[in-house]
């Protein structure tokens, strides 16, 4: 088997160890322990006397434009804008978390005083009916703000009074108080429940800072989205005080609401009632402009009168018409009877001339006219007969011309007549347009007053409707409500933090410790620093002599030093390996201890074993085995006269082990470490011992060690848990990568044993099937 086999790590995946981390941490127990105690006594307390929260909430229906139900859906009230109360949930939030809606619930509660009782260790706020008195506030001076007096009860109707700064004064119940930081009375309570209270602690407040306290701790939520139903939650010390505000608060919302409708309907009223007395004397003015102008015209009504004026106007032109036909009949008539080759023809009809004169003597003319035809049928016209009835006929003309002439002259005047008052007829119909506009404008501005009128007659009754019957923006559904329980502090959570914190502190307390802290404190530490193979390692010592592996000595630790021994066999298995140089970073991670319990191990199987001291700058090997520190190596070195043998010092109580000292320390260490001696003194020994230890001086303070590299055969470094700096390990790694050293292994010392069998950081080899030997973590098999 190879070294490179032996020291062959499977490809795994580093897997966390839980029962490591669970040990490491386990090692401070009792700080856990301390922490549980310490913090459950803080949460004991902090229940026993922290002041109890209670949460107090409400359910509010609001009246929403999208989701509520509104008086205005009612069909009796729907046109009147009065009832139109919808409203915007959002907006309803917003003002009912407003502050100055807080300041006038905490006004009308009378909350510019608090009351409290004393308590063995803290204040309790009293309220309600647990308050013996009231005090009310007439005048509040801003030094009052935050300024407690304490209110002492005495019998006679007495209380005394004692400011912050120790002044006392006597008072009676009723009386007004006036001091310098406001005037207030204080009245004895009829509703407390018990008048046991003597002494009360009396705090003022600034009513503004109050509310806004309130409304950090108000919550108004809407229960869902498709609802406009608000909860209103309070959190408060206590729970009557608490309900007494979401009750006012809710009070209040509504009160202002049906203030607001009820200021805006009283405005509107007085509006509407100035602009009533205003439009009733313009309507008053513009009908009698009316009165007026249709007397000015002689009107009663237009349309009827020029449809009179029509209709006589059309019977005038009629009868025009039947005067003028009659005319030009007469005219014509006359015409004809003047007609000289006429005077023995007949006279035409006269038509509709219905004059009975003219009748009379047209039918005696034609008469006439016929009995002459008649006669000139059997006589001549000189017949006297025949001249007679010439003559009647001529005097018939005459007569009847004249009378043409008459009722000509009758009808022209008729006509006359009927022209003149068909034209005053026609006049007034052509004014009745003009007299109808001008009659239409006052109409109209009659119509737009009267209209006005009655529109602010009905609206006047609609605002005084609304005045009194005026209806809220909500409805509430539940009252306010306190928790039975206090929501804060709870006991369970209180108990749970304070364990938490009392196993939390001490875990980040050694986790950061552990963070900080630059120096190796596990095995995965030098795993994640170097490739090094580790040997093993060896726990912490709690003796104080310097060799622990003896052959009766069945302890941890030489038990360990075994382990080493018998990894070390392995490891070389197949090689010489008679010289070991034992090295570390720096001074105290225990080589020379080591160093010395190797060799006694190995003493132990039968070999003869010397150890070296070339620590030649600070040697402490012959001081820890008790041996005189006489001549030594550096004697050896720089004289030709001293042998070998004369520098091997025997171990007495370790048969078999012997030990060469540094002898004195030289002023040129590193120098004479170069001597060629050095060679001659490890091929002597050689030859009379099994195994060379050589304790050499620390590689990362000076490079001593790396002169002897060319004689050993395996190199041990020493890392020792919490003292080797992490960045220390550095140099290890650069040992094993250059080869600077031959066979560089890696011994853990100062390990904590965690128990029998286990040893926190333990290390051992187990054999595998195939022969294989893999390192074996967190356990020696002893």
């Amino acid at each position: 088997m190879t070294e490179k086999d032996f020291f062959q790590f499977e490809a795994e995946a580093e897997e966390i160890d839980i029962k490591a981390i669970a040990a490491k941490y386990l090692r401070y127990w009792y700080l856990f322990v301390l922490g549980v105690i310490v913090f459950g006594l803080v949460a004991f307390l902090y229940l026993r006397y922290s002041t109890p929260q209670y949460s107090i909430s409400a359910t509010l229906l609001i009246k929403d434009d999208k989701k509520g139900p509104d008086l205005a859906d009612n069909a009796i009230f729907s046109d009147l804008d009065i009832f139109n109360s919808k409203k915007n949930i959002d907006n309803e939030i917003e003002v009912l978390k407003s502050k100055s809606l807080m300041q006038r619930v905490l006004s009308e509660l009378s909350m510019h005083t608090s009351f409290y009782r004393e308590g063995h260790i803290k204040k309790t706020e009293i309220y309600g009916r647990e308050v013996p008195v009231k005090l009310i506030i007439s005048k509040l001076d801003s030094s009052a703000f935050s300024k407690s007096v304490i209110l002492r009860l005495q019998g006679n109707n007495n209380f005394e009074l004692e400011d912050e700064e120790g002044n006392t004064s006597k008072h009676q119940f009723g009386k007004e108080i006036n001091n310098s930081y406001g005037i207030f009375t204080v009245v004895a309570s009829t509703e407390a429940n018990s008048t046991s209270l003597n002494e009360i602690i009396v705090h003022f407040h600034d009513i503004r800072k109050l509310a806004d306290g309130y409304n950090a701790n108000l919550k108004v939520e809407p229960v869902n989205k498709n609802a406009s139903v608000l909860t209103l939650t309070l959190v408060s010390p206590v729970p009557e005080k608490g309900k007494a505000i979401i009750n006012k608060l809710i009070e209040v919302y509504n009160k202002e609401a049906v203030e607001d409708k009820n200021l805006i309907a009283g405005n509107t009223i007085v509006f509407i009632d100035e602009r009533l007395n205003f439009l009733t004397t313009e309507l008053s003015d513009v009908e009698k402009d009316v009165e007026q102008y249709k007397r000015k015209n002689e009107l009663t009504d237009v349309s009827s009168e020029a449809k009179l004026y029509m209709e006589r106007a059309s019977e005038y032109n009629k009868q025009l018409a039947e005067f003028e036909i009659q005319i030009d009949v007469l005219n014509s008539l006359e015409a004809y009877l003047k007609k000289s080759n006429t005077q023995f023809e007949l006279v035409p009809s006269t038509l509709n001339i219905q004059d009975p004169t003219l009748l009379g003597l047209t039918a005696r003319f034609n008469e006439f006219q016929l009995e002459r035809e008649r006669m000139l049928r059997t006589t001549t016209p000189n017949n006297p007969l025949v001249l007679n009835i010439n003559d009647q006929l001529a005097n018939l003309r005459v007569n009847i011309l004249e009378n043409l002439g008459n009722i000509k002259r009758g009808l022209t005047i008729t006509k006359n007549n009927l022209q003149a008052s068909s034209s005053q007829f026609q006049s007034r119909i052509n004014q009745v347009p003009s007299i109808e506009r001008e009659l239409l404008e006052i109409n109209r501005q009659q119509g737009i007053k009267e209209g006005l009128y009655l529109y602010l007659l009905q609206k006047r009754e609609e605002s005084a409707l609304s005045l009194a019957a005026s209806v809220s923006n909500s409805r509430v559904i539940d009252p306010a409500i306190a928790t039975d329980n206090p929501i804060s502090p709870k006991k369970s959570i209180t108990y749970l933090v304070a364990l938490l914190l009392g196993l939390g502190i001490p875990f980040a307390g050694i986790y950061i410790k552990d963070l900080l802290n630059d120096k190796v404190q596990e095995q995965k530490d030098v795993e994640r620093a170097t490739k090094t193979p580790i040997l093993g390692e060896i726990a912490h010592a709690t003796t104080a002599e310097p060799i622990v592996v003896t052959k009766d000595n069945r302890s941890s630790v030489a038990e360990m030093f075994r382990l080493v021994r018998t990894n070390l066999q392995f490891a070389t298995a197949g090689k010489e390996n008679k010289i070991l140089l034992i090295t570390s970073s720096m001074s105290g991670e225990g080589k020379t201890f080591f160093s010395i319990n190797l060799a006694a191990s190995l003493v132990l199987t039968g070999k003869k074993v010397v150890i070296l001291g070339f620590d030649l700058r600070k040697p402490r090997l012959m001081q820890e085995l008790n041996l005189p520190d006489g001549i030594g190596i550096s004697n050896y070195l720089i004289s030709d006269t001293v042998n070998v043998d004369g520098i091997i010092i025997p171990v007495e109580n370790v048969p078999g082990l012997y030990a060469i000292g540094s002898g004195p320390i030289p002023p040129n260490p590193a120098e004479l470490m170069l001597s060629s001696k050095v060679k001659q003194l490890l091929d002597v020994l050689k030859e009379s011992f099994d195994h060379i230890i050589v304790d050499t001086a620390p590689v990362g303070q000076v490079a001593d060690a790396y002169t002897l590299a060319q004689y050993v055969d395996s190199t041990l470094y020493l890392v020792r848990y919490d003292y080797t700096h992490k960045s220390q390990l550095e140099i290890v790694n650069s040992i094993y990568t250059s080869s600077k050293l031959k066979h560089p292994m890696i011994v853990l010392n100062d390990a904590i044993i965690e128990s029998r069998y286990s040893y926190g950081y333990g290390y051992g080899y187990e054999e595998e099937p195939k022969n294989k030997w893999r390192l074996k973590r967190n356990k020696i098999e002893v």
